[in-house]
């Protein structure tokens, strides 16, 4: 069963994306671009808001 954590080691400011990389098999980059991509569309606040409900939400790969 899969499940999503924030990655311990390939982590640039919390995981989310690392870890959403590794959930679906593609690499962390391709995430990387797309949530950059998602915070200008959005109107910042929105991706902010949400990315900090992610850190929160998600637990990290070593916690569990």
């Amino acid at each position: 069963m899969k499940r999503l954590y924030r990655t311990q080691y390939d982590r640039k400011l919390a995981g989310i994306c690392g870890g959403v990389a590794k959930y679906f098999s593609v690499d962390p980059t391709i995430i990387r671009l797309l949530a950059v991509i998602l915070f200008f569309v959005s109107g910042f606040v929105p991706f902010i808001i949400g990315y900090i409900i992610a850190i929160v939400i998600i637990p990290n790969e070593e916690d569990v």
